[in-house]
Formats: structure tokens, C-alpha cells, sequence
């Protein structure tokens, strides 16, 4: 029966630290890149904007 004791002090503080965690991953996917890496995807997006540009019927 005390196995299913929930200590609610540490279960908040796990949370916490989970959530602090995936907020953190979720930063260095954004701001942890290189310059090149970073000039790679804007000319990326920019040839597929053109991309998308160019097959637009014009009215």
C-alpha cells in the first residue's frame, strides 16, 4: 500500500525540470547554429520562394 505513495514536492520539481529541459532543447535547435549553417537555410528559403514566385498566373 505505500507503494503508490506520490511525494508531491519532488513530482512538481521532475515536472519542472522536464519542461525546463524541452524549452531548452528546443533553444539550441534555434540559436546554436553556425553562421553557415544559418546562411544555408535563408538561401534556402529564398530559392524556394522564388520557386513558388515564378509559378504564380499572373491576373
Amino acid at each position: 500500500m505505500t507503494d503508490n505513495v506520490v511525494n508531491f514536492k519532488q513530482a512538481k520539481k521532475r515536472a519542472g525540470y522536464a519542461k525546463k529541459e524541452m524549452i531548452s532543447a528546443e533553444n539550441r535547435e534555434k540559436f546554436g547554429r553556425t553562421k553557415a549553417d544559418k546562411r544555408a537555410d535563408a538561401g534556402e528559403k529564398l530559392r524556394q520562394s522564388e520557386h513558388v514566385d515564378a509559378h504564380k498566373l499572373d491576373e
